[in-house]
């Protein structure tokens, strides 16, 4: 009996090194820009666009550009709505342009593997910002992004690979010039994004790059806000205009109302409020 119990601790304990090597195997993976297929814009085009939602400028209020919004790790949530009913109202059409759907990440909780960085990396959904951009006309006003969390990343990404020109990892080509959608580009706005060692932004000449809001959260538990207080300053010496704001009181994602199970971040009306008035007074210093 006594050798019986040691054989299966040796096995669960085998198992358990091959799950961690497995999961360290695919996070340098994921952080090395490799994906297991590659796809024509075209291809990932009719992939997205059945579960894009467009909501149009609010009438008589029309002509104020776009914005694309990208979610968190955890798909698209209220607090996309939220944001794209802002910026109608202000006179943009708002794509929320959702990752998560099309392939399948928003069933049985698979999102969670995109929120500790097993799938689904933020250079590889660079790609579908790309092509969201392409999509679209350019307005003379220009796009506005607001990634969120995993959805900043990714924007800060796509910056990244566009003003290097690099292929977002899981495209075979880009689906316009990358330089055409740069110059299409107000503003990016990033609500508390991932900063940390797979973020790959800090790379290349900025000065090229839109401005950019960054909103950060004092109190984050998901992000550190200070990677991204030292990423927005390492940004900043190649040329990159990046304003940031730290929100006290704040956690991650206290934009948002609907929670998965046994979250311990909550939802906060007044917060969310004054990081929309820093939405507003940072695009209206643009115009």
């Amino acid at each position: 009996m006594r050798q019986r119990l040691k054989r299966a601790a040796w096995i669960a304990a085998a198992l358990v090194v091959l799950v961690l090597a497995g999961i360290g195997a695919n996070t340098a993976r994921q952080w090395a820009g490799l994906t297991a297929s590659s796809d024509a814009p075209a291809q990932r085009r009719a992939q997205l666009a059945p579960f894009w939602r467009v909501l149009p400028a609010a009438e008589g209020s029309a002509g104020a550009g776009d914005a694309v919004l990208l979610s968190g790790c955890d798909g698209v949530h209220d607090n996309m709505d939220f944001w794209a009913g802002r910026f109608a109202e202000q006179g943009r059409r708002a794509l929320i342009l959702d990752s998560h759907g099309p392939r399948g990440l928003d069933q049985l909780e698979s999102w969670r593997l995109v929120c500790v960085g097993q799938v689904l990396a933020g250079a590889e959904r660079a790609g579908d910002l790309a092509v969201a951009l392409a999509d679209l006309p350019t307005p003379p006003q220009g796009t506005v992004v607001l990634g969120a969390s995993h959805g900043g990343w990714t924007a800060m990404e796509f910056l990244r690979l566009a003003l290097t020109g690099q292929l977002p990892p899981g495209l075979r080509r880009w689906p316009a010039d990358p330089a055409r959608l740069l110059q299409g580009l107000q503003a990016v706005v990033l609500l508390y994004p991932y900063c940390g060692l797979l973020n790959g932004a800090d790379e290349g000449d900025w000065t090229a790059a839109p401005p950019v809001l960054m909103i950060l959260a004092a109190e984050d538990r998901i992000v550190s806000t200070p990677a991204c207080l030292n990423l927005a300053d390492r940004l900043r010496t190649r040329g990159a205009r990046i304003a940031v704001s730290v929100i006290e009181g704040a956690d991650h994602a206290f934009d948002q109302r609907e929670r998965a199970a046994l979250s311990p971040l909550s939802f906060d009306a007044a917060l969310r409020a004054r990081a929309a008035q820093e939405v507003d007074t940072f695009l209206a210093a643009l115009d």
